[in-house]
């Protein structure tokens, strides 16, 4: 409980220096700005495109939620589309709470409700995290190649005094990212020889080996066959396009929520493209993108010649509009669940 505490309070933590960090050098007349285009969205057309914008979270969120069931499916067990998106929901729904307490707790659901094993269905979520990422990793290689001349002028013209400009040329942030580079990899060698040494003592089990040791190898060997479950899906093509789904109608929700506001209609696809991937580190280094989400998108927006006080409001409605979707949608999915019927989905014992 203790490492949870702390773990809240660092995201946190970051997510409160990142607000003050976007304000502290505001004028009035930039605080006028950010009221007017926020009191600028208050209309039908506005509010109409915002509310798209959610639904839009919403099915990518489902996307998500189906892509799982493919996944748990070779391992013999099926889950319900409806158990499924609840979990997918309520996982959303902790993070904002807690620090990857959101997965534990969705292999939590499906165990509960659908009979998953636990180690089984959070396999599947560490090959989800992971792809996830690869995904995201080749999305941010492709922005790169293409706006190699909007990146340059960010990096190098020293003239153009961009918030995120002056932000990525501070040593300290290139200092704070080695330490935790380095931090990191100590932490990923350290895991390794622990899980290494163990399953060294399983594979070599002696007679008095403990029941701790029994039920750590069921967990290793429940999580290791939900890590290679992909590999014998019956749907790959299926998993494609669920896949694809996720991050085009991530894509079609930051595009639509551009719409919103005056300010951004007249731009074409691509700086929402932008918004959608590089900001989504904000998701990742402060407790569900608080402050730190907004202020890359108003970074990124200056370099549209947006003035940053209309860019920082954007990126707080939209980080509002998203936020607001997934309390909705996972307390409602949490009332929901109870009632449905506990139920025996083994249709195998090749599990």
């Amino acid at each position: 409980m203790m490492k949870k505490l702390i773990q809240l309070l660092i995201f946190l933590g970051f997510g409160v220096f990142f607000i003050w960090f976007s304000v502290k050098d505001l004028k009035p007349e930039d605080v006028q700005i950010i009221k007017e285009s926020v009191t600028g969205i208050l209309n039908t057309k506005s509010l109409l495109f915002i509310f798209v914008s959610i639904i839009c979270g919403a099915i990518a969120h489902y996307f998500r939620a189906i892509r799982n069931i493919l996944m748990i499916d070779p391992l013999g067990y099926k889950v319900r589309k409806t158990t499924s998106f609840y979990a997918v929901m309520t996982c959303y729904l902790a993070n904002l709470a807690i620090p990857r307490l959101g997965e534990v707790l969705r292999c939590t659901f499906l165990q509960r409700y659908d009979n998953v094993p636990f180690q089984k269905s959070f396999g599947t979520v560490v090959v989800e995290r992971v792809i996830d990422l690869l995904i995201f990793a080749v999305l941010f290689v492709l922005i790169i190649f293409l706006n190699q001349e909007l990146l340059a002028d960010l990096v190098i013209n020293k003239e153009k005094e961009t918030t995120l400009g002056i932000w990525i040329n501070e040593k300290w942030v290139w200092a704070w990212g080695m330490k935790y580079l380095i931090l990191s990899v100590t932490l990923g060698l350290v895991v390794g020889l622990l899980i290494f040494r163990y399953i060294k003592k399983i594979r070599q089990p002696s007679k008095k080996q403990s029941k701790i040791i029994g039920k750590i190898k069921n967990i290793i060997v429940g999580l290791w066959q939900g890590l290679i479950s992909i590999k014998d899906l019956k749907h790959p093509y299926l998993f494609i396009i669920y896949t694809i789904g996720i991050w085009v109608f991530y894509y079609l929700g930051t595009l639509l929520c551009f719409q919103a506001f005056d300010f951004l209609q007249h731009f074409g696809p691509m700086p929402a493209f932008i918004v959608l991937v590089v900001g989504a580190i904000g998701f990742m280094i402060a407790q569900g993108g608080l402050g730190a989400y907004p202020l890359i998108v108003a970074g990124i927006l200056v370099l549209y010649n947006v003035d940053y006080a209309q860019g920082l409001a954007a990126g707080w409605i939209g980080w509002s509009a998203q936020t607001i979707m997934i309390l909705l949608v996972g307390f409602a999915s949490l009332i929901l669940a109870s009632f449905l019927k506990t139920e025996n989905r083994r249709v195998s014992e090749n599990g």
